[in-house]
């Protein structure tokens, strides 16, 4: 079983930081799609909040957001709020 089968095809969940506008959270869901393995990226500017499907590895995912300038840590929170409300 290689690495990218270890991790969870259901979704991970990531809070966003530094976003300021509904353009930041298209940016941020345009650089998590373009990571190897990832199925879907769909992010809520109002909650702070990406959740991304697929078999990318949760690392690749926080990097891509990083390298774009913004933040990125793995969350199990998934309800409404969050660091832009």
């Amino acid at each position: 079983m290689n690495e990218l089968e270890l991790t969870n095809p259901a979704g991970t969940t990531l809070s966003i930081t530094g976003m300021t506008c509904s353009g930041c959270a298209n940016t941020v869901a345009r650089v998590l799609s373009r990571v190897p393995g990832v199925e879907t990226a769909n992010v809520d500017f109002a909650c702070g909040r990406a959740r991304v499907t697929g078999k990318a590895r949760p690392e690749d995912l926080i990097r891509a957001v990083e390298a774009a300038d913004y933040g990125a840590q793995i969350t199990n929170d998934t309800s409404a709020g969050g660091p832009n409300q």
